[in-house]
Formats: C-alpha cells, sequence, structure tokens
C-alpha cells in the first residue's frame, strides 16, 4: 500500500472542498472496496477524507411517500431498522443479504452506489424503486445515475448525501449468491407501484445494473416474461453467460412469489 494522508472531515462542506480540490483524493465511509483496492496497489490516492461519522450523512427517516437514508448508513442499520423494514420490507432484506456480517458492519449505502460495481446489491434497489440519488450539488435520477461497470454520472468533488426510495405497493428482491463472496451472481429486484407502472433492475448478471423492460411489461399484463437477453452478460470461471441468464430468469420468479 502507497503512503497517503489522512483526514477526517468536521462537516460535509469541508469533504467536498478537500475532494474537489485535489483529483487524487478519495472518501472513505466504510472502505469495503476502497481498502482493498489500495492493499493489492490497484489505486493510489493522496489523500483519503474520513466521512463515516458525519451526522449529515446518518439518518435514516420514513414517511408516507418516501424512506430516506444517508450515504454512510451502514448496511446492518438498514437491514435491522424496524421502521424501515415495515415501509420498505425489500430494501430491509436486500440489506441483510450483503456480504457476511463482517461486511454489514461497515460497508455503507453511498459507498456501494459510488462504486457501482455490476454484482452489487444496492444499485437494483435504487433503479427498480426509482429512486433519487441526492448529492451535494444536485439530485439524480435512478435511471440517470448509473452509467456503466465502476461508472456513475458523480462528477468531480460531488458527494453522496442520500437516497430517497419512494415507496411501492409491494416489493421484493431474490439473488443468487456467489458462494464465497455473497455478491449477486444474479439477483432481481421488483417494484409494483400499482396504477404508476411496473420496475424490474437486475445485478450481478450483466456489465452493470440494467432495467428489464420486458420483464416489466410481461409482469404488468400478467404474464411470464421472455427468456432474460442482455448484450452485456457476464461470463466468468463461476458462472458462463447463459447460466448466469438462467438465474435471472428463476430470480424473477423467485422474487414474483415474495412480493410484499
Amino acid at each position: 500500500m502507497n503512503s497517503f494522508h489522512y483526514h477526517r472531515a468536521n462537516s460535509l462542506s469541508e469533504a467536498a472542498q478537500r475532494l474537489s480540490a485535489n483529483d487524487q483524493a478519495r472518501l472513505l465511509a466504510g472502505g469495503m472496496t476502497l481498502i482493498p483496492s489500495l492493499k493489492h496497489r490497484l489505486l493510489a490516492v493522496s489523500e483519503l477524507i474520513d466521512v463515516a461519522r458525519l451526522p449529515d450523512l446518518q439518518e435514516i427517516r420514513v414517511d408516507t411517500t418516501a424512506v430516506w437514508v444517508g450515504a454512510a448508513v451502514r448496511h446492518h442499520q438498514v437491514a435491522s431498522h424496524a421502521e424501515l423494514a415495515r415501509a420498505q420490507p425489500a430494501l430491509a432484506e436486500l440489506a441483510g443479504l450483503i456480504g457476511d456480517p463482517q461486511v454489514r458492519s461497515r460497508g455503507t449505502l453511498g459507498g456501494s452506489i459510488a462504486n457501482n460495481d455490476p454484482a452489487a446489491d444496492y444499485p437494483a434497489a435504487v433503479l427498480a424503486l426509482g429512486a433519487t440519488v441526492v448529492t451535494t450539488q444536485r439530485e439524480i435520477a435512478a435511471d440517470d445515475f448509473f452509467l456503466g461497470m465502476f461508472t456513475t454520472a458523480l462528477e468531480p468533488g460531488e458527494v453522496i448525501r442520500g437516497v430517497r426510495f419512494p415507496r411501492p405497493v409491494k416489493s421484493a428482491y431474490a439473488k443468487f449468491r456467489h458462494p464465497a463472496s455473497g455478491y449477486a451472481m444474479s439477483g432481481v429486484f421488483l417494484a409494483d407501484f400499482g396504477p404508476q407502472g411496473r420496475r424490474v433492475a437486475v445485478t450481478g448478471a450483466t456489465d452493470a445494473v440494467c432495467r428489464w423492460p420486458q420483464a416489466e411489461a410481461a409482469w404488468q399484463a400478467g404474464q411470464t416474461p421472455a427468456a432474460f437477453v442482455h448484450d452485456g452478460l457476464l461470463g466468468d470461471i463461476h458462472a458462463p453467460a447463459r447460466y448466469r441468464a438462467h438465474l435471472t430468469d428463476l430470480m424473477f420468479a423467485q422474487a414474483l412469489q415474495h412480493l410484499r
């Protein structure tokens, strides 16, 4: 690991200013991806800006139309928050399926979506629920936020404050876990918004989280969707592309059975 300067930010505005002033600085909250990347010298930074303890990023709020989750809220907090679980049971269940207890005790919502790993869980919830990512500069609709593998719409110096999740009528998440990492080899999140329509998001099976419009249309019509097809299907030593596509079909069916 290369040497770097560590700074604990005292405010969100200070963190954003330091990040904007140094293109080799990175934010640190949970560090579940950042620290291993530094250890293996896949990433070099000159400064780490610790935002994990900022009160502005720690809040969970639930009202009649939406759930707010701060960027530094940890996975286990989402999974164990009783009021959130009543309002958004699928979101709480998803958080409880991430990694292992050690990862859930450190990893954060903001870090997960900013990194946008193609097998991460939270991006599927953000996209399927049509959430809004709120930053220090603007509000970004989920459909505009995830741009590709490890790529988002965030600009240099922009810091995620939190995510506003609309409350659907029903939702569910099902994933096939990698046996070692716990990452999704395929994960499907369903969100039913009643007259406003239905949304389906897929993670783990393709090079970036994506909507599945054919499944949305079939579900709306009360039909079974055709087999999952996508230009960016992933294939590796763990699962060839055809297998991941088949898993996606199965995860859709499982999620449909657990809608609530």
